[in-house]
């Protein structure tokens, strides 16, 4: 069916003079799944995200996202119909505090024009929303801490509650695990399995080990077509996989 699939590319492709970053890649991501895209440094992975987010325009292909055609909608309506994508890269205000940053995002997500003058019974009720939000990612101790005092995990996890404060359908994490320890590893990895209990998460990720733990459906991307997918164990054990990774090693 259909709605079995809440997101859906064919054929995306996307040329910069005569090189294809990526070529022919048809995706079909299961509403209320985890699925990972996975490959390869340079296997095209971050264009693939810029495609289905409109930070890039596709050279050909087509995207479906609840069955609309999104190919060539912008990137602020893609995030109001409920495709919402965090950054690699931490994108919090790092002098504002946890309450304050996740505030910000409630506003963008009203349509406001950033107002802090605004009377105190309606920043009262974003303040609720916002201690909420920090809460489900483990945070509510940390509502008065600014954001540059956190360690790197929590500003992730801050990071994730601004995204949430969209109300995404649909999560896309652009390696969520980057640059982190073993226990904000854990941390996040458990945050992204409790967020996932009622939307759909598309993440981008180097370790394997938590590919293999989280996620329900694997993508193997290389060269910036798909080579496989799947899930993990029929991934890992793919000869063709291996070869990418390691040059017949483990993948």
């Amino acid at each position: 069916m259909q709605d079995d699939f809440i997101l859906e590319t064919t054929g995306l492709s996307k040329q910069f003079g005569g090189f294809f970053a990526v070529k022919d890649v048809s995706l079909r991501i299961k509403r209320g799944s985890i699925h990972a895209l996975i490959g390869p440094n340079g296997a095209g992975k971050t264009t693939c995200f810029n495609l289905l987010t409109k930070f890039l325009i596709p050279t050909s292909g087509k995207i479906l996202f609840n069955g609309r055609d999104i190919t060539f909608v912008k990137p602020a309506d893609i995030a109001r119909s409920g495709l919402v994508r965090s950054f690699q890269i931490s994108a919090v205000f790092p002098h504002l505090t946890g309450r304050e940053n996740v505030r910000v995002a409630l506003q963008r997500q009203r349509g406001d024009n950033f107002d802090f003058w605004r009377s105190k019974r309606v920043l009262d009720r974003l303040n609720e929303r916002a201690e909420d939000l920090l809460d489900q990612v483990g945070l509510s101790d940390f509502a008065d801490t600014t954001a540059v005092e956190m360690s790197y995990g929590r500003k992730r996890a801050l990071e994730i509650a601004t995204t949430l404060a969209l109300e995404p359908e649909m999560l896309l994490l652009d390696e969520p695990m980057a640059g982190m320890g073993h226990e904000d590893i854990d941390r996040i990895a458990a945050l992204i399995r409790r967020v996932a209990a009622n939307r759909t998460v598309l993440m981008v990720e180097h370790n394997l080990n938590v590919v293999a733990d989280l996620c329900d459906r694997i993508t193997v991307l290389t060269r910036g077509q798909m080579l496989a997918e799947g899930v993990y164990s029929e991934v890992s054990n793919n000869p063709a996989v291996r070869q990418a990774y390691m040059g017949g090693g483990h993948a």
